[in-house]
C-alpha cells in the first residue's frame, strides 16, 4: 500500500480524500494555489506544495507543477478527485513516466469514455441505445447552427472534455445556438484546457439517472446501482438521490448490465460513473461516462456501505476487488444537496466574499439517520471567484425516502452561513415541494416550477405558526436580557404574559406569550381565523446571539437559523425566509401610519450583478440597444453570464472594458 498520497485538486473533494487516506494510514500532500493559501485542505494535510497563481490554466491545470510537487515530496500516487486533470489522458500517462501511480482508469479507458465524442462512438460501437446526435468536432458557431437544425431543435451543446455542467447549454434556436455555442467553448478551454464540442438532441421531459461503476485490474466490473440527478439548474446538479424514486428492480438490473458491459470493454479499473437520459416510462439511453470520482458519490456509499475512495486507491495499488455483483446489496435512502455561493433571490448568480458565519449541522448517526457534511470551507474562509461556487455537501441517509428528505429538511434548516449570499433558502424549499416528494421529477423541473425566478415559500398554516412563535419568544427573551442588563422594571416578573402583534409578511397576528427566562415558554394565539385559539407550549435552550434556534413548538423537534432584525427577527424555517416584527399593540397602531420606502430607480443602468471579470462588451455609446440584445458578458466562478437588454434603449456610456474586475452593483453601462 501507498505510504503518502498527492490529492492533486482543492476544496471538498481534496478534504474528502484525505479522511479516507487518513483512515488507510496514509499520509497525504496537498497543492494550493495564491487563491487556496489559508484552504482547510492545507490545513488537513501532511505537506503541503504552492503550485501559481489563483487562475487554474497557471496552476491546477499543469501538469508539471504537479509532477514537481510529487517529487518534492516523495508521494507515490495521486488522486485527481473531479474536474480539473481527472479526465485528462495526459495525466496519468505523465504520471507513468515519472513511475508515480494513478489513483483512477489507465489512460486508455480514460480516452475511450472520458472523452464525450468517443465515448459516444464507442458505445455505439457496442450496440447501446445512445441519444441521437453528431459525434464529429464542430469548427465555429455557423457549423454549429447546421448541426443543429439537421438534428431539430431543441439541442445541447456539450464539451468533450466536459463535466459539472461546464460548457453546456440547451438552445432551441438559431440564435440560441450561436450564443451559447461561443460561450460553452470558452467555458470549456476555461475549465478544461479543451475546447471541443458536439451537439445532440436534448430529449424533452428526461429524467438524469447514473450507474456508479467499480472495477479493479484483474478484470473485475461491478455496479454498485443507481443515483438520480434529475433536479439540475442550468445543467448543473442540485439534488441527488440513492436510489431513483423511477426505476423498478427490472430496469435498474438492465442499466447495471449495460453498464458493466461498457466499462468491461474499455478495460476499466477504477471508480467511474455510466450517464443515462431515462423516459418517464423508463426507457434509457447512455448518455456519457464520468470516467472519475462523481460530486455524488457518497449517497451510494451510504446506501451500499462501500467507501468509494478507498477501493480506488486499492484498485491502485493492485488489490482485487473484495466483492462480487451478488455481494452488492441496497440499503435505505440517501439524499444530498448541494450547498453553492449563489443568491437565489438573484437568479442564483454567484456570491463571493468571507464565511462570517460558518455552522454547519452536526454530523451524527442518530436513530436510523445519518447526516454527514462534505465541505472544503470554513468559518473566516474566503469564497474565491476563481472557481466551483460548491460550499459543502450536506447528506441524509435513513430507512426510507421520506424519513432521508425529512431528515435533509431538518440539516438545512441547522445549516448557517453569513457574510456571502447562499441557496439554502432554495433547497429548503425544494425538500417541501410536493412534486419533489412525490418523485415526479425531471430535468426541467426547476424551470418548470420557478418559471419566474425562485420566491421563498409563503408562511402559512403550520409553518406559521412555528416562525410567529418563535419570534415572538425569541422577542420576549430578549426584553427579559435588556431589562436585566438596564435593571429596568425589576418588580415586574418577567414571565408576565405580555400581549403582542406578530407581522410576518402582510400577515398579522395577535398573540400572548408569557414563560421565565429559562423556559418553558407559552404561545397563545388570539385571532387565529381557520382554526380555534390554541397555546402552544415552546420549549428551548436558546440564548440571544445564538444562530440558530433549535426547540420544541408543541410536539414538533424544529431548527430555525435566526438574525436579528430591528423590532424583530429574520428567520428562515422549511424554505420560509421571512423578516418578523414583534410589537407592542400600541406600536403596531404606529407603524401603520408610517409611508413606506420606495427604492431609487435604476432601470437606466446596467448594473453589475456578481463580482467578476469583463469578458466583452457588445455595445457602444449611442447605440440603439432592443429588447434581448447581449450588452456584456461577465465571468466569475467558471461560468460565463450574458447580460441582455430588458427593454428599448439607447446606450449612453459605458463605463467598463474587457478584462475589467467588477463589484456587484457596480455600473457597466448607462442609458439615456
Amino acid at each position: 500500500m501507498f505510504k503518502k498520497v498527492l490529492i492533486a485538486n482543492r476544496g471538498e473533494i481534496a478534504c474528502r480524500v484525505m479522511k479516507t487516506a487518513r483512515k488507510m494510514g496514509i499520509k497525504t500532500v496537498a497543492v494550493y494555489s495564491d487563491a487556496d493559501r489559508d484552504a482547510l485542505h492545507i490545513e488537513m494535510a501532511d505537506d503541503a506544495v504552492h503550485i501559481g497563481p489563483p487562475a487554474a490554466a497557471e496552476s491546477y491545470l499543469v501538469i508539471e507543477k504537479i509532477l514537481e510537487a510529487c517529487k518534492a515530496t516523495g508521494a507515490e500516487a495521486v488522486h485527481p478527485g473531479y474536474g480539473f486533470l481527472s479526465e485528462r489522458a495526459a495525466f496519468p500517462v505523465a504520471l507513468a513516466k515519472a513511475g508515480i501511480v494513478f489513483i483512477g482508469p489507465n489512460p486508455k479507458a480514460i480516452a475511450a469514455m472520458g472523452d464525450k465524442i468517443e465515448s459516444k462512438k464507442a458505445a455505439a460501437a457496442a450496440n447501446v441505445s445512445t441519444v441521437p446526435g453528431y459525434l464529429g468536432e464542430i469548427s465555429d458557431a455557423t457549423h454549429a447552427v447546421k448541426i443543429a437544425e439537421e438534428i431539430g431543435y431543441p439541442v445541447m451543446i456539450k464539451a468533450s472534455a466536459g463535466g459539472g455542467g461546464k460548457g453546456m447549454r440547451v438552445a432551441w434556436s438559431k440564435q440560441e445556438v450561436t450564443d451559447g455555442f461561443t460561450s460553452s467553448r470558452n467555458e470549456a478551454m476555461a475549465s478544461f484546457g479543451d475546447d471541443r464540442m458536439f451537439i445532440e438532441k436534448f430529449i424533452v421531459n428526461p429524467r438524469h439517472i447514473e450507474i456508479q461503476v467499480l472495477g479493479d485490474k484483474h478484470g473485475n466490473v461491478v455496479h454498485l446501482g443507481e443515483r438520480e440527478c434529475s433536479i439540475q439548474r442550468r445543467n448543473q446538479k442540485v439534488i441527488e438521490e440513492a436510489p431513483s424514486p423511477l426505476l423498478d428492480e427490472k430496469t435498474r438490473k438492465a442499466m447495471g448490465a449495460q453498464a458493466v458491459a461498457l466499462a468491461k470493454a474499455v478495460n476499466y479499473d477504477s471508480a467511474g460513473t455510466v450517464e443515462f437520459v431515462a423516459g418517464q416510462d423508463r426507457s434509457f439511453f447512455f448518455l456519457e461516462m464520468n470516467t472519475r470520482l462523481q460530486v455524488e458519490h457518497p449517497v451510494t456509499e451510504l446506501i451500499t456501505g462501500i467507501d468509494l475512495v478507498e477501493q480506488m486507491i486499492r484498485v491502485a495499488a493492485g488489490e482485487k476487488l473484495p466483492f462480487k455483483q451478488s455481494d452488492i446489496k441496497l440499503n435505505g435512502w440517501a439524499v444530498e444537496t448541494r450547498v453553492y455561493a449563489e443568491d437565489p433571490f438573484r437568479n442564483f448568480l454567484p456570491s463571493i466574499g468571507r464565511l462570517v458565519r460558518y455552522r454547519p449541522p452536526e454530523e451524527h448517526v442518530k436513530d436510523g439517520v445519518t447526516v454527514r457534511n462534505y465541505t472544503g470551507v470554513f468559518e473566516g474562509g474566503e469564497i474565491s471567484m476563481f472557481y466551483d461556487p460548491m460550499i459543502a455537501k450536506l447528506v441524509t441517509h435513513a430507512s426510507t425516502r421520506e424519513v432521508a428528505i425529512s431528515a435533509q429538511s431538518d440539516a438545512l434548516d441547522a445549516f448557517y452561513i453569513d457574510g456571502i449570499q447562499h441557496n439554502i433558502p432554495f433547497l429548503s424549499a425544494l425538500m417541501q415541494h410536493p412534486r419533489w416528494i412525490k418523485g415526479a421529477l425531471s430535468t426541467g423541473f426547476i424551470a418548470e416550477e420557478y418559471p419566474d425566478g425562485f420566491k421563498p415559500r409563503k408562511a402559512e398554516g403550520s409553518a406559521l405558526e412555528v416562525v410567529a412563535a418563535v419570534a415572538a419568544v425569541i422577542d420576549h427573551l430578549n426584553n427579559s436580557r435588556r431589562r436585566e442588563i438596564t435593571h429596568q422594571m425589576t418588580g415586574e416578573p418577567i414571565s408576565f404574559a405580555k400581549r403582542r402583534v406578530v407581522k410576518v409578511g402582510d400577515t398579522e397576528l395577535r398573540l400572548e406569550v408569557s414563560g421565565a427566562s429559562e423556559g418553558p415558554h407559552f404561545v397563545s394565539f388570539i385571532d387565529l381565523i381557520d382554526r380555534p385559539a390554541q397555546t402552544l407550549e415552546i420549549t428551548s435552550l436558546w440564548r440571544p446571539g445564538d444562530p440558530v434556534w433549535e426547540g420544541k413548538v408543541g410536539d414538533k423537534n424544529v431548527a430555525l437559523q435566526v438574525r436579528p432584525v430591528l423590532n424583530g427577527v429574520s428567520l428562515a424555517f422549511r424554505g420560509v425566509q421571512e423578516r418578523i416584527y414583534v410589537y407592542t399593540e400600541r406600536e403596531a397602531a404606529l407603524v401603520a401610519l408610517m409611508p413606506e420606502k420606495r427604492a431609487a430607480d435604476m432601470s437606466k443602468f446596467l448594473l453589475c450583478p456578481m463580482p467578476g471579470l469583463v469578458k466583452a462588451i457588445h455595445v457602444s455609446e449611442g447605440q440603439d440597444v432592443q429588447v434581448g440584445d447581449a450588452l456584456a458578458v461577465v465571468e466569475a466562478m467558471k461560468m460565463e453570464n450574458i447580460l441582455r437588454a430588458e427593454r428599448d434603449g439607447l446606450v449612453k456610456k459605458v463605463n467598463a472594458k474587457p478584462g475589467d474586475s467588477m463589484a456587484v452593483d457596480e455600473v457597466i453601462l448607462e442609458f439615456a
